[in-house]
């Protein structure tokens, strides 16, 4: 329970993932599905610091320990999302029942011209972005991630799409690199998708509360937003079950304003804010939280200087 994220190895394995996509793409979702249940089973035998995790995190958000029922229903909910991202971009959304919510607030932002930082989390999926992808074609996605954490995963999405490698920037970059490709994609107006919730070691990190307890969030989206001057929208694409799911939007900023007097003030309010908004939304659909592992473990917020140049951006990259 005590490790951190990134010491824990990638889910699956570059065999499972690939024979769940061919299983999926030559007999049918329907039938890749039932694949599900044993999957589910493995992983909460065999991953005990990921089931003692969902356990925690149920403990929080419910009062109570989450019986083995409900861990099972959080990693079926997460297996399902996996396998759903093969169908989405392999085949677009046809077969897929997406509400949208917010997204009329959403277009005013991108009506502006000036870029959208979408600011996410390890909640639901984030391919049925593709939803509002395909309904404005003239915004481009660019989405920031680190591909090395999950290579095996990462390589069967590219296989699918290739145009998603174009789309991506790697976050393995150096920091300059990374300012330079979201300055441009800002430019372009491009929806910037990031996801807010995970830290790196020595990253810049500010505590906040969420789900009864203090827990450390990233700074970096702020600084970038801050730096890119462009709205963020919290973008969540919350699981609903078999082939449901809802794209929810909602402003968080309008622009992030970072004062030299008062900076970590100001930042912990705009982490304060999604940090209540993503607790609000687990507490209305809970078997969507798919970091399994101790997010509360103790941190300690790291001030942020003035100033931050761009270059020291490196030292504060995203998940």
């Amino acid at each position: 329970m005590s490790g951190h994220w990134l010491d824990r190895p990638e889910a699956g394995g570059w065999f499972a993932i690939w024979l769940i996509r061919f299983i999926g793409l030559h007999f049918g979702r329907g039938f890749a599905r039932l694949f599900l249940y044993p999957i589910t089973l493995y992983f909460y035998f065999r991953r005990g610091p990921e089931r003692l995790a969902a356990r925690d995190y149920f403990r929080r958000i419910d009062g109570q320990p989450g019986n083995a029922w409900r861990v099972m229903r959080l990693i079926h909910a997460f297996a399902s999302t996996i396998l759903d991202r093969v169908f989405l971009l392999a085949r677009g959304i046809d077969g897929f029942r997406v509400g949208l919510r917010g997204v009329d607030e959403l277009h005013r932002h991108l009506d502006r011209g000036q870029g959208v930082l979408l600011l996410g989390a390890h909640v639901g999926s984030f391919e049925v972005l593709r939803v509002l992808a395909a309904r404005r074609p003239e915004c481009k996605l660019k989405l920031v991630m680190d591909k090395s954490k999950t290579p095996a995963l990462t390589q069967l999405l590219e296989a699918l799409a290739p145009e998603l490698s174009g789309s991506v920037i790697d976050t393995a970059r150096g920091g300059m690199d990374i300012v330079l490709a979201l300055s441009e994609a800002a430019g372009e107006g491009a929806m910037i998708t990031l996801l807010g919730d995970r830290g790196r070691p020595h990253e810049l990190m500010r505590d906040a509360r969420f789900i009864g307890a203090d827990a450390p969030f990233p700074a970096a989206p702020w600084l970038i937003a801050a730096l890119l001057k462009v709205p963020v929208v919290l973008c969540l694409g919350l699981y609903r079950g078999g082939n449901r799911y809802d794209l929810v939007f909602e402003t968080l900023a309008e622009q992030v304003d970072l004062p030299r007097t008062g900076r970590n003030a100001a930042l912990d309010a705009y982490i304060g804010r999604y940090a209540a908004r993503l607790e609000h939304y687990l507490r209305e659909a809970p078997c969507n939280w798919f970091n399994f592992y101790d997010f509360w473990q103790p941190h300690g917020a790291t001030a942020v200087q003035p100033s931050v140049p761009s270059e020291n951006l490196e030292h504060a990259r995203v998940a």
